[in-house]
C-alpha cells in the first residue's frame, strides 16, 4: 500500500482500509469538527471528552481521554501537518503545535510511541474509501501500537464515526 507520496513500510507502519456509506465531506466534518470527534474518536467504552482543533499546519490537536475505570485517563496532543480538506488529514504527536519538538519523546523509556498518522478520504459511488495509515520512528513503536489493538480499535471508532455521523 502506498500513501500520497510516501512508501508504505511493513516494518514500521500499519494501516486501516474500509470503504464508508459516508460521503467524504461528512467524514471530513467528523474528523475536524470537536462537536463531531468526542462522540467517536475514542474506542468504547472509553471516551473523548474534551477535544482542541486549530486546524491548520502546525495547529493543534488535542485530545483527553477517560477509560471505564477510575482513573483512567489519556492526554494526546499533537500538531498538523498537511490539511487537504475531504481528501487528506495527517498529524503527529511528535511534534507540538508550532512544530515544536515533543520533549516527552526524547527519552525512549517514556512508555509512549512517536507517530504519524494520516486519514485519507477517496470518494466511491457507496461512499468513501477511507485509509488510515500510522507511520512510527521503530518497529518497537510498531509493534507496541499493534499490540495495543490498532486494526481493532480504529475500526470500532471508526464504526462510530460512521454511526454518529448517519444520525447527525
Amino acid at each position: 500500500m502506498t500513501t500520497t507520496g510516501e512508501q508504505f513500510d511493513p516494518q514500521l507502519d500499519l494501516a486501516f482500509e474500509r470503504e464508508v456509506p459516508l460521503p467524504p465531506e461528512a467524514i471530513w466534518a467528523a474528523w475536524t469538527q470537536p462537536e463531531h470527534l468526542v462522540h467517536w474518536f475514542t474506542p468504547a467504552p472509553w471516551r473523548t471528552t474534551e477535544c482542541q482543533i486549530d486546524l491548520r499546519p502546525g495547529g493543534l490537536f488535542h485530545t483527553e481521554m477517560k477509560g471505564p475505570e477510575e482513573g483512567q485517563q489519556f492526554s494526546g496532543v499533537g500538531c498538523y501537518l498537511d490539511i487537504i480538506p475531504q481528501r487528506r488529514l495527517v498529524w503527529t504527536n511528535a511534534l507540538l503545535p508550532g512544530f515544536r519538538p515533543n520533549p516527552s519523546f526524547a527519552d525512549s523509556s517514556c512508555g509512549d510511541f512517536p507517530f504519524t498518522a494520516t486519514i485519507e478520504l477517496t470518494p466511491t459511488p457507496g461512499g468513501t474509501l477511507y485509509k488510515a495509515i500510522v507511520t512510527h520512528r521503530d518497529a518497537d513503536g510498531r509493534a507496541q501500537h499493534a499490540a495495543m489493538g490498532f486494526e481493532e480499535g480504529w475500526g470500532k471508532a471508526l464504526e462510530q464515526l460512521v454511526a454518529h455521523m448517519q444520525a447527525a
